[in-house]
């Protein structure tokens, strides 16, 4: 702990012992954190509305890597596979009431990552690449500096304050954007104790603090009365189980054991002894299976690794429900509870469509997730509830040349006038769609799989597409510069806002302030505090 925060940390217990005042519901640190204070300063300044009503539950979707080229490129497919010219047609929440911007830098990045980046959402502060739930004084890899670098999430301030919670993801929900709701970590490769170094064994992996997040929290609010996040549901079972043949849950033992854990805990049975009235599924039989009247938490894990990209969901051999069939279970259970509810929506995949340099994978999972902000739409009660559909960081991935008006998005540049492909000063067609750097060209015909790229080396420059489909699935951009993983870009993205409190996100903001929308509007840290003080 720094000086700074060692003298807060002395004058805050000086004036408990002084008033017996209950413990303050964020910490010092957090809340005098220039980050924090400069947020929520921020959202003074935007237009006040007059009547405004608290919102009773919260649901923030978070489209990983959705810039803004990514959000027009999925609007046009969209509409073109609705027989559109596209360019008119609009996603879900392009037809919210309130839009802004968010600068997404880490403190120590230009171009950032999404631990940093979620980090900044769920706790009003930024901070360093890589690391999960701390601030920027974290050292990223040393275990020792965790401890007074915690900081509290707006699910953790939806919990203390009676609210049901959910965390739903596409990716592991270990990885890094759902991870940044619960967890705290020195690093956010830390998914299972083998991903961690010998001298870091003291500190806990995220999916054992995921499994022990109801009692983390106690222990962290003494005399705290929670429950437990109700809703978790996406990907990543091998973080829960041992490394051992006999716990596989999907994979043949032939190919070896499915989980990774060399503890030899098995999380998910922990967590069925920890909530016998729960439910955990790890397949679409067992999820359309799901009691939703909330008589106990759900727990589903669909995939060893990341759920399947949406393109490729129907080749998974348990079968996995779509993002928008999560939304929407969640949505039933967790409006059961009196109080409201806290959800967090991420689509993990988008961003790993852009990675592995497939457009055609990462704008079907935009459009996805489209389909999933629609669902929450249209099935809650607006005046009570408030919706933030945003990105975490965008990538390097461009809409150009000069097509023509409908042009197919996914494919080459047919210029106005024409019926032919443009050709470039190389006297080869080019595509709409690129990346600046990344794996580049691929011609894999109707490979679903947009990781399939990573099985031959980057390849950087122009190819002949005359006789290539590049609005096949399998087609993968060209790109200039190579890489084995086309990169996050650094520029702001978009923050779309409806119901109460949503016009809190107009304007160009520090990323952080998102927490502040979710806090002010919700009231959480008051009604977590005032429950924490009876």
């Amino acid at each position: 702990m720094n000086l700074r925060k060692t003298l807060l940390a002395s004058a805050l217990a000086t004036l408990g012992a002084a008033q017996a005042t209950a413990q303050p519901v964020l910490p010092a640190y957090q809340t005098a954190n220039p980050w924090f204070t400069e947020g929520e300063s921020s959202l003074d300044a935007k237009p006040v509305v007059i009547g405004r009503k608290v919102a009773r539950n919260v649901i923030l979707f978070v489209g990983d890597g959705m810039g803004v080229s990514t959000v027009t490129a999925a609007r046009i497919l969209e509409g073109q596979l609705r027989g559109m010219n596209g360019e008119e047609n609009n996603l879900s929440f392009d037809l919210f009431p309130y839009t802004g911007l968010a600068k997404t830098y880490n403190v120590d990045a230009q171009t950032p990552d999404s631990a940093g980046t979620m980090t900044a959402m769920m706790s009003g502060v930024k901070t360093d690449v890589g690391v999960i739930g701390v601030d920027e004084d974290i050292v990223r890899g040393d275990c020792s500096t965790v401890a007074g670098n915690e900081l509290v999430t707006a699910l953790e301030l939806a919990e203390l304050a009676g609210k049901a919670t959910g965390v739903i993801s596409t990716a592991r929900i270990t990885h890094a954007t759902p991870a940044a709701t619960y967890a705290k970590s020195a690093d956010r490769n830390w998914e299972d104790d083998s991903d961690m170094p010998a001298d870091a064994r003291e500190c806990t992996d995220i999916a054992a603090q995921l499994i022990g997040f109801e009692s983390g929290l106690e222990q962290r609010f003494p005399g705290a009365r929670v429950d437990g996040i109700d809703v978790v549901m996406g990907g990543g079972r091998r973080h829960f189980l041992p490394r051992d043949e006999a716990f596989n849950q999907e994979r043949d033992p032939a190919d070896g054991p499915e989980g990774d854990r060399t503890d030899g805990r098995d999380l998910t049975a922990e967590w069925q002894q920890l909530y016998p009235q729960g439910q955990y599924v790890v397949d679409q039989a067992g999820f359309d299976s799901i009691d939703t009247s909330g008589n106990g938490p759900v727990l589903a894990l669909f995939n060893e690794s990341h759920m399947q990209y949406e393109a490729d969901r129907s080749n998974d051999i348990l079968g996995e429900p779509s993002i928008a069939e999560m939304t929407g279970k969640a949505l039933e259970i967790l409006d059961n509870d009196r109080n409201g509810y806290f959800l967090v929506v991420e689509s993990g995949r988008i961003d790993h469509g852009h990675h592995a340099g497939n457009a055609a994978g990462a704008l079907t999972d935009t459009i996805a997730f489209a389909e999933a902000v629609r669902t929450a739409v249209e099935s809650v009660d607006l005046e009570k509830t408030l919706i933030i559909v945003t990105a975490d960081h965008s990538h390097v991935f461009t809409i150009g040349g000069y097509p023509k008006r409908g042009n197919p998005i996914l494919g080459k540049v047919v210029s106005v006038g024409s019926d032919e492909p443009a050709l470039a000063a190389d006297d080869l067609p080019y595509t709409t769609l690129g990346y600046t750097n990344g794996l580049g060209f691929r011609d894999l015909g109707d490979e679903t799989n947009s990781d399939a790229s990573y099985a031959t080396p980057a390849f950087s420059g122009r190819v002949d597409l005359t006789s290539v489909d590049t609005q096949a699935p399998g087609f993968h951009q060209e790109t200039l510069v190579p890489l084995g993983s086309e990169t996050h870009a650094g520029e702001d993205i978009a923050i779309y806002g409806m119901g109460p409190g949503g016009h809190w996100v107009a304007g160009t903001n520090e990323q952080s302030a998102v927490f502040h929308v979710m806090n002010r509007a919700a009231k959480l840290v008051f009604r977590a505090q005032k429950r924490l003080d009876r």
